[in-house]
Formats: C-alpha cells, structure tokens, sequence
C-alpha cells in the first residue's frame, strides 16, 4: 500500500508544475515574440532601430491599438465584435461631413460622431441581452448596416479640407530627432486608464467574473445583462475616439477606411493573451500584440518582404496564440 502512495504522490506535483508554466507562457509569450521580433528586424537592418523608425511603428499602429481596447473588453466577456471597424468609419465620416459639408462646429461634429459609435455600441449590446442574440451574428449585422449606412451618408466621396481641430492628435512634438504624435499618447493614456478599471474597481471584476461563467456571477449577484450592455456601449466609445485618430493620422474621411480594422483588433487580441473563451487576459497583453502587428509589419517591409508574407507570419502567430489559450484552458479543466 505504501508503494502505491510513493508512485501516485509526484503526479499532481507534476500538474501543478505544468499549470505554473502555462500561466507565464500566455502573460510573457506575447512580451518574448515582441522582443524577438524586434531583435531579429533590427540584425537585418540598421533602420529598425532607430527612433523616428519606432515611432512610425506606434503611430500605424494607433487606431488599431484604441479600437483593441474596446474589443478586449468585449472578449473578455466572452463575446467578440465584427463591426467594430466600420462603426469606426461611420463615426468619421459623420464627424468629417458634419465639420466641412454642413458646417457644423468642429468640436460638436467630433461628439456627434463619437455618439453615433456609442449608439451602435449600445445596439450590439441590446440586442445580445435583449433579445439573447450571439454577439458573432449580431455584430456581424451591424457590420454591414455601418458600412451600408457609411456610404449611403457619404455618397462615396472622401472627405477633405478637414478642419485642425479634427487633425489634432496627428500633430507631432518632438523628443529628441523623434516626432511623436499626441494620438499616440493618447493611446497610451487609455490603455492605462483601462488596466487601472479592470484591475483595481469592482466594475473590472465583475467583466472577468462574467467572462468566466456568466451564471455563476448571475447568482453571485452582478446584473450581466446590465454589465454586458455597458460594455458595448463603453467599447462603442473607443471605436469613436479611434475615429478621431483616424482623421488624425489620415487627414480626411474616407468611406472605405475600416474593412479589416476588425480583424487587425482581433487578431492584436489574442497575440496578447486574451482567451477567446472569456474570464482571462490583461489589457497591457493587448497593447504588446498591437505592437507585435506593428513591429512585423514595419520590420518585414523595411527588409523588402511582399505584403502577402506579412499577412501569412500574422495568421501563424494567431493560430499559435490560439493554440496556446486552448492548452492552457484545457490543463485548468
């Protein structure tokens, strides 16, 4: 009998050492490839490195990175939304249109245009606690409503002769020989801003805890539906301020701006470590696989690389992300 003990004893050891390894593996992984990455881009090329070179990286990467937050968010709670870039593109060519075709005050046009993202975001959210829709059917809908309603508004033209005051967070200072944009910082604000909700007030507890099992914190007394609904609404938000900074970096309205903006926040999602299944991930994950989006794109076109290769290494980086997040799901089961 005390043979038996001896040889069953170490197996659980062994499970815990492998669940302690799986843990770093999502949260650091996504920091590991992006230092990789880097250090491989920057043996190919002296460019990479250099300070206005990764500030370009950042500034590409900063509309996609703002409207990440608002799908984190969403993911989070197990959810995902489909519409996220073409709500971006309505809220700016409302905002575009309404400054330079209607002559409306620059800074009413930038609320009204981030309100329009907001309503779309409190639709997703209605419908799916509502009327208990998938959030992948529902978003799917109001990505082809924003995007029909995008350009029926816009009559297909792109909008130019954009007020400063739209363009502001494209404007640049400088540190160094390094021009930095204000949108940038602004980014990075608001991922702050939401790592300290999510992690230090109720309301982000409550996000994980529906992520994990929706039911269980029903009972525990959270309102999910409630919670959910804000959610949408918040990330709606998020999707208007990148509108902004769309504007911003690009200096018009363009009705075509956003088609695979969405799939470009997703995949930036899950490079960081957020599960696909809800209840885990960290928001600062998020922005390092903004980063690692960025950084291979920049650094496989500075060496010469075609286009294509650059959506083909994205594709394996999220599927090994993906596989990953399974793993791990699958040891904590």
């Amino acid at each position: 009998m005390s043979d038996v003990v001896r040889v069953e004893q170490p197996a659980p050891r062994l499970e815990g050492g492998l669940r302690s390894l799986i843990a770093p593996l999502s949260t650091l992984g996504p920091l590991f490839a992006l230092l990789l990455a880097s250090a491989y881009f920057a043996s190919r090329t002296d460019r990479f490195l250099t300070g206005p070179n990764l500030s370009l990286v950042v500034q590409q990467s900063m509309v996609v990175g703002v409207l990440a937050i608002g799908q984190t968010l969403i993911i989070l709670t197990a959810g995902i939304d489909l519409s996220c870039g073409a709500v971006m593109a309505l809220g700016s060519i409302v905002m575009t249109r309404l400054a330079v075709i209607n002559g409306v005050n620059p800074y009413l046009a930038i609320a009204l245009g981030i309100l329009v993202c907001v309503a779309f975001g409190a639709l997703n959210g209605g419908l799916i606690t509502r009327v208990q829709l998938p959030p992948f059917i529902v978003t799917l809908g109001t990505l082809n409503i924003a995007f029909a309603i995008t350009h029926i508004y816009s009559q297909n033209q792109t909008v130019t002769n954009v007020p400063d005051s739209l363009t502001g967070f494209g404007n640049t200072f400088q540190i160094g020989q390094t021009s930095i944009t204000y949108g940038t910082v602004l980014m990075f604000i608001l991922y702050l801003l939401t790592w300290y909700v999510l992690r230090q007030t109720a309301v982000g507890r409550h996000v994980y805890a529906v992520g994990n099992n929706p039911e269980a914190a029903r009972l525990s007394g959270i309102n999910t539906s409630t919670l959910l609904l804000g959610v949408y609404t918040v990330a709606g938000l998020f999707y208007g301020i990148a509108a902004l900074l769309l504007v911003g970096r690009t200096n018009v309205g363009d009705p075509n701006a956003g088609q695979t903006e969405n799939l470009a926040s997703i995949t930036a999602v899950v490079l960081g470590g957020t599960s696909l299944f809800g209840g885990r991930g960290r928001i600062m994950g998020t922005l390092v696989g903004v980063l690692i989006v960025g950084v291979f794109r920049n650094g496989l076109q500075l060496i010469g690389v075609d286009s294509v290769y650059q959506i083909l290494v994205t594709g394996i980086l999220v599927i090994l992300a993906v596989t990953v997040d399974q793993f791990a799901r699958r040891r904590q089961q």
